[in-house]
């Protein structure tokens, strides 16, 4: 039940880490570990931190972006100890867990922890439906990335053996569109939103970071995204036949 569920650790530093998150994945019966332009992998520091997971640390998909990791995925957490400045749907692990095996139990599931020191970036972010949160000692806070995964992974693992859940509501037959789809559909309507200078190039951030939490909170599917982007381009044709 947990084979869908990835967990993607994005520009990790020590290597030592990797096993150590290959050894708490093992612990919980998850299988999918995603590597996003890791400093050093394969490592035999890697290896021996693992501690007999190494079948993770062999099986783990090395990828150059965020976005190439996740691309097949339709719903994905993001994890951050650090608040923002636009409010993002937040959830505890337990919450997540629940979210998942009550409305996603057979779609592609990501995970995504930030690097070691610094965590996500808001670009990085803004590729993930959810903020995932780990609350702790706010006097102590620093989790290390192990410990992180550990506690979020428990909350997946009691999740997958608590009996059948049954899906709440009706997708009917289309299935959510994936991270790459809705990073294309994003790439289009700002694109779109120039084009009839409702945006101007590069100075958009925050405009397009506000319609990502609209888009977010609707959950599309394939079919919706389909239907937005014939919108997007008769928009742009009717700016262009405009100027002609």
């Amino acid at each position: 039940m947990l084979s869908h569920i990835h967990i993607v650790l994005v520009g990790t530093t020590h290597p030592g880490n990797i096993g150590a998150v290959a050894r708490a994945m093992k612990n919980m019966r998850m299988t999918s570990l995603r590597l996003v332009a890791p400093k050093i992998f394969p490592s035999a520091d890697a290896t021996s931190r693992a501690s007999g997971a190494d079948d993770l640390l062999s099986r783990a998909r090395v990828c150059d972006t965020l976005r190439e990791a996740i691309a097949d995925c339709q719903v994905v957490f993001g994890a951050s100890a650090r608040s923002r400045t636009i409010s993002w749907p937040e959830l505890t692990p337990r919450q997540c867990a629940e979210e998942i095996f009550a409305k996603h139990p057979d779609e592609q599931i990501a995970i995504v922890f930030g690097r070691e020191h610094s965590g996500l970036t808001n670009e990085e972010l803004d590729m993930c439906r959810y903020l995932l949160h780990i609350p702790c000692n706010p006097h102590f806070s620093s989790l290390n990335l192990a410990a992180a995964v550990q506690v979020i992974c428990y909350e997946l693992f009691v999740a997958a053996g608590g009996g059948e859940r049954k899906a709440i509501g009706d997708r009917g037959e289309c299935p959510l569109a994936t991270a790459e789809q809705m990073e294309s559909f994003y790439d289009h309507l700002h694109e779109t939103l120039v084009d009839i200078d409702f945006a101007q190039p590069g100075k958009s951030e925050s405009i397009m970071r506000r319609l990502r939490r609209i888009y977010n909170r609707i959950e599309l599917d394939t079919k919706e995204v389909d239907i937005l982007r014939g919108i997007l381009r008769m928009s742009q044709g009717h700016k262009k036949s405009r100027k002609q």
